[in-house]
């Protein structure tokens, strides 16, 4: 089997929480989560985990408007993915992350994780949702 690992990334201004998918990129697991800032600490981290990983792709949730346009927070997040890829030397993906952290949120409650514990874990479960729809998205195309 080929080895694909992918770093999926849910990127916010305070926090960004981190999910690593399986050997066979079919996966997805929370991580970490890293502090957005300073700025060039967060590339910094996002690289290191990348290398330690061996991670071949990477994902970063784009925040959409409910009417899937690009607001004021996806172009953020867009501007910080070319950076992250100038970082790494490879290219990152931006994959519709509409209502990710709602359902990671719903997620965590539904498992009974108490309030004060859930929110240091939101950002990593909603990286691993996306990564998640991500990699079945993938999937789901190379074998149509």
């Amino acid at each position: 089997m080929i080895d694909r690992r992918v770093l999926g990334l849910d990127i916010g201004s305070r926090r960004i929480g981190v999910a690593l998918s399986d050997a066979s990129g079919t996966l997805s697991s929370p991580l970490t989560t890293v502090s957005a800032t300073p700025h060039e600490r967060a590339l910094a981290e996002i690289g290191r985990l990348v290398r330690e990983n061996q991670v071949v792709e990477v994902v970063a949730g784009l925040p959409l408007t409910l009417r899937g346009e690009i607001g004021p927070q996806a172009e953020l997040i867009r501007t910080f993915a070319r950076e992250l890829e100038a970082a790494l030397s490879m290219p990152v993906a931006l994959f519709d992350e509409r209502l990710s952290t709602a359902a990671a949120e719903q997620m965590l409650r539904d498992l009974g994780v108490k309030p004060e514990k859930r929110k240091q874990q939101i950002d990593q479960v909603a990286a691993s949702i996306i990564l998640q729809d991500y990699l079945d998205h993938t999937r789901n195309l190379s074998e149509a």
